[in-house]
């Protein structure tokens, strides 16, 4: 009676997952954009270190600004 309980659950979680796979599967192949994070992340509010990364050039000029605006304020 407890495998039985055991396997319930296995398979409930395993079909589960499988819905998820599935539908970033579909997502990916009704040509979704690829999710994408904010450039620069915590450098954005303030919290953290640089701002390197894959950013795009115009992203990287923006971070800069801010940067320079917060060095700026600070002083």
């Amino acid at each position: 009676m407890i495998l039985e309980a055991k396997l319930t659950v296995f398979f409930a979680t395993f079909t589960v997952l499988c819905i998820a796979v599935l539908g970033m599967a579909v997502g990916v192949l009704m040509g979704r954009p690829a999710i994408k994070g904010s450039c620069g992340g915590l450098n954005q509010v303030g919290l953290a270190g640089s701002c390197s990364g894959a950013c795009s050039s115009k992203e990287k000029e923006i971070c800069a600004v801010k940067k320079a605006q917060q060095l700026k304020d600070s002083e």
